[in-house]
């Protein structure tokens, strides 16, 4: 593997964990400014649409830029924006800062990935994309807990103050060691044909949609089923991050071996069957302490492994059907995977104010059940990838 491909995953760490470095801290949050825990998930929802409706007119606005001057610039906003967040006083302006940080993000995505996918052999592309979404792996075993860490010891804002300082060492490590990666002269469209991108944008958007209806709120869920509260919440996160590791892995060699349609249905299947986990969890079906805290582990585990296997094949995908239009049609992908969290986001708050902890679970199962069968049907006429 190329090194400067893995510097390349300092960008997708640094935002990654940004992304959802408060969310172990939301009734925190929610209590301080005075909102509920569920309107204070729409931060994520805010943050999630920005980059969902500014991800391609971005990418196609710094299409022809060089990679690292566009990765250095969306890291440079990052860096001033959560400073912001960290001193803002009312929920309103918050809302409005964090959308700005979600269309910074969506700068940084494409340019990332493209710059992989450029850096690599067109047989190692999915195994170098696995690697850039590495960073987000490493955001959920480190980068996301400690900001639950930090801010339960200093409060809610110092988690936006750890993001800051997340963003400003990517910033350093790519302006250092990163070469300059000129991208291919796009085109208008860049020959992108819809009925070929459709279904990759869709599996993006389902998988995103049915895992985050219950992540965005697990702070909730993780005090209703196992008591875990503060600190305790970042212990949980880092399974995440374990199972994002094995699921990009799994993902990057389903992508190089022409495995795909076959393993994001199982990744479907996957986020049902966490889902139904954490329903059981939600139910207390097993005894209090030890035997819990396995199972709710392992609940996670689950959820990010089906993920996390999705991405790669996707990106993968992608790439073979536009590779003169890289950076756009990952930037669709990109805002597939913002809707995605939205969905999940928005209904999930809607759930937990309606029926409780509890309805949260049969909501992302529906979803994710619901994707499994229209990918297998979907993936059939889609585009492959090089293979090995």
């Amino acid at each position: 593997m190329n090194p400067r491909i893995i510097v390349l995953a300092l960008s997708t760490f640094a935002f990654g964990s940004g992304a959802l470095i408060f969310s172990g801290l939301l009734e925190m949050l929610a209590a301080d400014l005075g909102v509920s825990a569920g309107v204070a998930g729409q931060l994520q929802t805010a943050y999630v649409l920005t980059s969902a409706f500014a991800g391609p007119p971005l990418a196609f606005l710094v299409g022809r830029l060089e990679r690292k001057t566009v990765l250095l610039a969306a890291l440079a906003l990052a860096i001033g924006l959560n400073v912001i967040c960290m001193i803002t006083r009312d929920f309103a302006h918050l809302l409005i800062f964090r959308a700005i940080v979600g269309a910074t993000a969506a700068l940084a995505g494409p340019a990332a990935s493209s710059a992989a996918a450029a850096l690599a052999p067109p047989e190692k592309r999915g195994a170098a994309l696995a690697v850039v979404g590495g960073g987000m792996t490493v955001a959920f075993l480190m980068g996301i807990p400690m900001g639950s860490v930090v801010g339960s010891l200093f409060g809610w804002r110092s988690a936006f103050a750890l993001a800051a300082g997340l963003a400003a060492l990517a910033f350093v490590g790519i302006a250092l060691f990163l070469p300059r990666v000129q991208p291919p002269p796009p085109a208008l469209g860049g020959g992108l044909t819809l009925s070929r991108t459709a279904p990759m944008y869709m599996a993006t958007f389902l998988a995103f949609g049915a895992n985050m209806t219950i992540t965005t709120y697990i702070a909730v869920v993780l005090r209703l089923q196992a008591g875990v509260v503060g600190a305790g919440v970042a212990a949980f996160q880092i399974m995440v991050g374990l199972g994002s590791l094995v699921g990009l892995t799994l993902g990057g060699r389903a992508a190089d071996r022409d495995l795909g349609r076959m393993s994001v249905t199982v990744s479907f299947l996957g986020l049902a069957t966490a889902a139904a986990m954490h329903g059981a969890a939600l139910l207390h079906v097993l005894p209090a302490g030890w035997p819990t805290y396995v199972f709710v582990a392992l609940t996670l585990f689950t959820g990010s492994v089906s993920l996390f296997s999705v991405m790669p094949v996707v990106q993968s995908r992608l790439i073979t059907a536009a590779p003169n239009a890289a950076p756009l049609a990952l930037a669709l992908n990109g805002s597939s995977a913002s809707c995605g969290q939205a969905l999940g986001a928005s209904i999930g708050g809607a759930v937990l104010g309606a029926f409780g902890g509890p309805g949260l679970p049969v909501a992302a199962a529906a979803i994710a059940l619901c994707a499994a069968m229209i990918w297998w049907r979907a993936a059939k006429h889609a585009p492959q990838p090089v293979p090995a």
